[in-house]
Formats: C-alpha cells, structure tokens, sequence
C-alpha cells in the first residue's frame, strides 16, 4: 500500500539528501516551490533539511536557504494568484469558516497570522493564509519578508537540531512545536522591544537637535531683521 512512499523516500535520499549540492540545492528549491504552491506534500522540506544537515554537518550554514528560498517562491506564486482571482476564487478553493478565521488572525494579529504558521510545522495550516494575504492584497513586500524569515528560522533551528539528534528531530518539534515556538517569539519579543526602544531614543535626540538648530536659525534671522 505504501511501497510508492517508499520509492518516493528512496528517490529524495539519493537526489537531495546525498547528492552533489549542484543538483540538491536546486531540486530543494523545486519541492519547497512545488510544496507552497500547487501541492501538498508535509513535512518533505523538514525532512530533506534534517536529513541533509544530518548528513553533512556543514550544510547547517546554508542548505535551509534552499529550502526557504523554494518555499517563498511557491507561496509568491499562490499569492499572486489569489490576489489576482481575488475573493471569488479563494472561497472557490477554500472553506468559509477556514477564510474567516484566516481574515480575523490578520485583523487581529497582523504578520504574526503570517509568520506563526510559516514556522510551525504540520498540522498547522499555512496556505490558508498565503491565499487569503493575496485575496486581501497583503503588501508583497511584507509578504515575501515575513515568509522568508519565518522559514529560515524554522529550517535553520531543524538543521541544528539535526547535527545533535539526528532524524529524530522530526518527532521531537512535532511533539514540542508549541514550546519551542514560544520560546522563540519570546526572545525575538525581547530583541524587538530592545530595537524598538533604542529608535525612539535615536530618534528623540535626532528631533531634539533639529529644533535647537531651528531655534538657532529662527534667532539669526530675528537678529538680522
């Protein structure tokens, strides 16, 4: 029942997993394209990560870029085409009430509709939200930002979880993806806050010393008239 799961397994261990990174690299980018647009395949991205990063150590540092960059492509291309069919068409590929919950995640939460399913893994929905964000016409600049983020934390976090433990990394985010999300959205909370906080104080003192040197100016020009 399951022997063309198995061949399909076979096939990705030899041409991405232990391939040469000329032909893996591009055929990740292929699958997570494939994978964000017209088809579903969970958890395949994972899995070539972890266990290319398993393989070879060194792929930690840049193979999740491959990944990333396919799966941002294949969501460009959902976008772009909801956002060209508009409303009609997403209620035609997806349910009422899965649109509606998508609708009021990003009218409560803004990205982080975006960016939270982008890294959790399956069985988290996440086109739900790339086709609503181009039926809504999200801003494709913040679009494609958030989406590549997003999945270059979550592919770089399996890839160094796979140099430690192996493929049993899987198992492990599945059963703790909640947690390690939280914790991650904790930390860049802080970064955020800590960003945020020094813009305004460069920005204060940048306000305060444009009006002491108009004050200056203004005095100059009294003092000639």
């Amino acid at each position: 029942m399951f022997d063309w799961l198995r061949s399909i397994s076979r096939w990705l261990e030899h041409f991405v997993i232990g391939a040469p990174l000329y032909v893996a690299g591009p055929m990740m980018v292929l699958i997570g394209a494939l994978d964000s647009s017209l088809l579903s395949l969970p958890e395949i991205n994972d899995y070539l990560v972890v266990g290319r990063c398993y393989k070879y150590h060194s792929a930690v540092f840049y193979f999740p870029l491959f990944a990333a960059a396919g799966s941002v492509l294949g969501c460009l291309l959902l976008y772009t085409i909801m956002r060209r069919g508009g409303q009609a068409l997403l209620r035609r590929r997806f349910k009422p009430e899965h649109i509606l919950r998508a609708e009021k995640s990003y009218a409560r939460f803004g990205v982080l509709a975006l960016a939270v399913p982008a890294i959790l893994p399956p069985p988290l929905p996440f086109k739900i939200f790339v086709a609503t964000a181009g039926a809504l016409e999200y801003p494709r600049w913040k679009f494609l930002l958030t989406v590549m983020i997003a999945r270059c934390l979550r592919y770089y976090v399996e890839g160094t979880l796979a140099v430690f433990y192996g493929r049993r990394v899987l198992s492990f985010i599945e059963k703790n993806g909640v947690a390690i999300i939280s914790i991650i959205f904790g930390v860049g909370l802080i970064v955020l806050l800590g960003y945020l906080l020094s813009n305004r104080g460069r920005a204060a003192t940048t306000a305060g010393k444009e009006a002491k040197e108009a004050a200056k100016t203004e005095t100059v020009e009294v003092e000639k008239n």
